[in-house]
């Protein structure tokens, strides 16, 4: 059966992103997988990479270097490697977190910075096509404060699905299958009466629904990258090739 790791990017367990979190772990336990859990605020994860992390020499720091050489070296810091172990382990990645000032929360960002070390998870000839971390499928579970028409394509607040592209890009570069994004719009703590009681219904549904969100996961849609392929020896798309997003395009 798949382990899966749970990753949990708020600083409230008891939050909705929490609730959330811990459905997507019963929902695995309960098909015989193996969860494993990375709550990162819980463990007090520290997101800044400095030199304070390695023995580094007295040289200006270098963190690609300093991974990489503590990589080979099997010296990585305890907290990454412990982290690292996880992913090698998952078959499954599901993420929960908020959209917090368009992206992910700072903590999610310095865990993909500090955890994601090259010559760990990836090196400069094992990435995307060829990335260490193919086989291995990521979800997204995200909360918006944003009503679901403000995150449209169309929307004041920014298509959220390109809010997400980064973080999921960064998994694509290690090779990883990126499904979808799972968006539940419209989540904050400034509702009252009646409308603070239909967002505890709405939530208790997409609660409720979880459980086939986890039974399906691996037939669940995923996000279309470019291939290797699809670029020319400059790193520029083909002129032939297809764009998929708004990142990646061809000239206008």
């Amino acid at each position: 059966m798949p382990t899966t790791l749970i990753i949990l990017a708020h600083p409230e367990r008891r939050s909705f992103n929490g609730a959330w979190a811990e459905e997507s772990a019963r929902q695995s336990t309960t098909q015989g997988q193996t969860v494993l859990w990375s709550d990162l605020n819980a463990m007090g994860f520290d997101p800044a990479e400095s030199a304070k992390h390695y023995r580094a020499p007295a040289v200006p720091f270098d963190p690609l270097k300093a991974q990489e050489n503590a990589a080979f070296a099997n010296s990585l810091p305890d907290t990454v490697q412990t982290e690292i172990a996880k992913i090698t382990k998952a078959d499954r990645l599901i993420f929960h977190f908020p959209i917090w000032w368009f992206g992910p929360p700072a903590i999610l960002k310095g865990w993909c910075e500090r955890v994601l070390a090259h010559g760990a998870l990836h090196t400069v000839d094992e990435r995307f096509d060829n990335g260490r971390c193919i086989g291995k499928k990521a979800m997204f579970c995200v909360t918006a404060g944003a009503q679901q028409s403000e995150s449209a394509h169309n929307g004041k607040e920014g298509d959220v699905q390109m809010l997400l592209w980064p973080l999921a890009y960064t998994l694509r570069y290690l090779g990883m299958t990126v499904l979808q994004p799972n968006v539940c719009s419209g989540v904050h703590g400034y509702f009252k009466d009646e409308a603070e009681t239909e967002l505890t219904l709405r939530l208790s549904s997409v609660l409720k629904k979880h459980a086939d969100t986890i039974k399906d996961f691996d037939s669940l849609p995923s996000i279309t990258f470019n291939s290797d392929r699809d670029f020319d020896s400059d790193g520029r798309l083909k002129p032939e090739a297809p764009s998929h997003s708004h990142f990646i395009r061809h000239d206008p």
